[in-house]
């Protein structure tokens, strides 16, 4: 098949969206497909890209790494006129979201939708009234996967939220892939040496955009109280975002600051080490959909500590590969001290994380219930039907 991806995040712009995406194309092309994205165009972007096409975008004002696509644009309309494209898949239900919705309704061919991201959690880089926004975000979401021929939830609590929600297309749940052969357990003295940090620490990781929704400060207050029970223990924080200057700011201040490092952005091939060094992933975001990151640390085997939310503890197994727990620091705290004293304990965790990560969460799986969606959509647009 033919396949267009429209979406707002690409690289080099870094996040879950950008991960789920990427490993979507990759994992079609891999079976023969032909995969076109098209994403908006950012200024320090690749200049020749190979099935890439840019929308021409401006910067977001309130979040200026961010491009925002102008999603008009009659190039790129004779462009898709020319592909033929079997099957558009759009990302978001924003800019170029309704912009996969024209093409594939003027070309009477099936629109898909995955709904990545709680939009209501993000009101706060909109600068109106939040509640407004709040209330926007979720009636045009939910307006925008109704009009879809399909729905891909990467959680059933998101499918059930759009069926609440008022949803009537067809919506399948198909969890973000994990390429479990890159992602796997390592040599962890290896790693830690690759990233020069001591090879006999507790190492506590976090992985994930540093902005206000993901609630990194609390991945910091809890380290404090961890800290002062193990002083040996480190945290390693991987990732960049709008609150990366006050975090930075917050652990400068904080007594247990020796043992906090920022590694800033990594390429998403090379985060892998970064798991295979660490003894507990730390995760206080209630704002997921999946929880990507915390997939990918199941199938390197490190047991995770992460707030009970929607997304999160469909990949966390309380008990089984780690710990949910209530969303405040001395809770967080608390369940990694205990797992970081029992050595015995994590490892059975480590084991059973990998077991379900592989069950669960791997990319071949991933792709053949995708393919099923295409091919389902496509039968019911060519039935005339939803």
């Amino acid at each position: 098949m033919r396949i267009a991806l429209f979406t707002n995040n690409y690289l080099p712009f870094t996040g879950g969206v950008t991960v789920s995406v990427e490993t979507l194309r990759r994992g079609l092309e891999a079976r023969g497909h032909e995969v076109w994205v098209f994403a908006p165009r950012f200024p320090a972007g690749p200049q020749h890209e190979t099935r890439v096409i840019r929308y021409p975008s401006v910067p977001a004002a309130t979040y200026p790494e961010f491009a925002l696509a102008i999603p008009w644009s009659r190039g790129i309309a004779r462009q898709v006129d020319d592909l033929d494209v079997d099957v558009f898949h759009a990302h978001h239900p924003f800019l170029l979201g309704p912009a996969a919705l024209r093409q594939a309704r003027r070309r009477r061919r099936p629109l898909v939708f995955t709904y990545h991201t709680r939009y209501e959690k993000y009101a706060h880089y909109v600068p109106l009234t939040r509640a407004l926004v709040e209330r926007l975000a979720v009636r045009l979401s939910a307006r925008f996967a109704d009009r879809a021929d399909a729905v891909i939830a990467p959680a059933a609590v998101i499918r059930d939220e759009l069926r609440h929600r008022g949803v009537r297309s067809a919506i399948a749940v198909v969890p973000t892939g994990v390429d479990l052969d890159h992602f796997r357990p390592g040599d962890r003295e290896a790693a830690r040496r690759r990233l020069g940090l001591p090879p006999g620490d507790p190492l506590v990781l976090y992985v994930g955009r540093l902005d206000r929704e993901k609630s990194v400060g609390r991945v910091l207050q809890a380290f404090e109280r961890i800290a002062g029970t193990l002083p040996a223990a480190r945290l390693v924080l991987v990732g960049h975002g709008t609150e990366a200057v006050t975090l930075r700011q917050a652990a400068s201040a904080s007594p247990v600051r020796a043992r906090i490092l920022f590694l800033g952005v990594r390429p998403h091939d090379t985060v892998v080490e970064c798991y295979q060094a660490a003894d507990l992933f730390l995760f206080a975001s209630e704002t997921e959909t999946q929880g990507l990151v915390l997939a990918e640390a199941a199938a390197c085997g490190v047991p995770a500590v992460a707030v009970a939310a929607p997304g999160s503890d469909e990949v966390v197994r309380d008990g089984e590969s780690g710990l949910v727990v209530k969303s405040d620091p001395t809770a967080l705290a608390d369940a990694a001290i205990g797992l970081l004293f029992d050595g015995a304990r994590r490892a059975g965790m480590s084991a059973r994380a990998r077991v379900i990560a592989e069950r669960e969460f791997g990319v071949r799986a991933m792709i053949d219930r995708t393919l099923e969606v295409y091919a389902d959509a496509r039968a019911r647009r060519a039935r005339g039907g939803r």
